[in-house]
């Protein structure tokens, strides 16, 4: 049974950093293709970050790109997302998910066979 949860979340302020964790169980997670997502409330659940099994591609919203950083230690079947300048317009709920694949195409939440529950993310002004 595969199971994937997140952890790291909280209340940060506009401007500040935050590192969330996913920690994956029940499948080879270096053949398993990652991914970074979140929901606003009232908002499709939209991309943040896609990694491969390997870690040396990723890809990144354009909203994210130049502050969010997607890293994995296949060793510790452990993702990290870690979020610097972080702004308002960040709060969601944040989800990790696993597939796979392990390229970087189709990085959308409809190519992701595996979901943790979420943790939240909430940017104080």
């Amino acid at each position: 049974q595969v199971q994937v949860v997140e952890s790291g979340g909280g209340l940060v302020q506009a401007g500040g950093s935050l590192t969330l964790s996913c920690t994956a169980s029940g499948l080879t997670f270096d053949e398993y293709g990652m991914g970074w997502f979140r929901q606003a409330p009232g908002k499709e659940r939209e991309t943040v970050t896609c990694i491969t099994c390997n870690g040396f591609g990723t890809y990144y919203a354009g909203s994210v790109k130049g502050r969010f950083n997607v890293s994995r230690d296949n060793a510790k079947n452990t993702l990290y997302l870690e979020m610097n300048n972080i702004e308002p317009e960040d709060t969601a709920m944040y989800y990790c998910a696993a597939r796979s694949p392990c390229y970087l195409g189709n990085c959308l939440p409809s190519g992701f066979d595996h979901w943790g529950q979420g943790i939240q993310v909430t940017v104080s002004s």
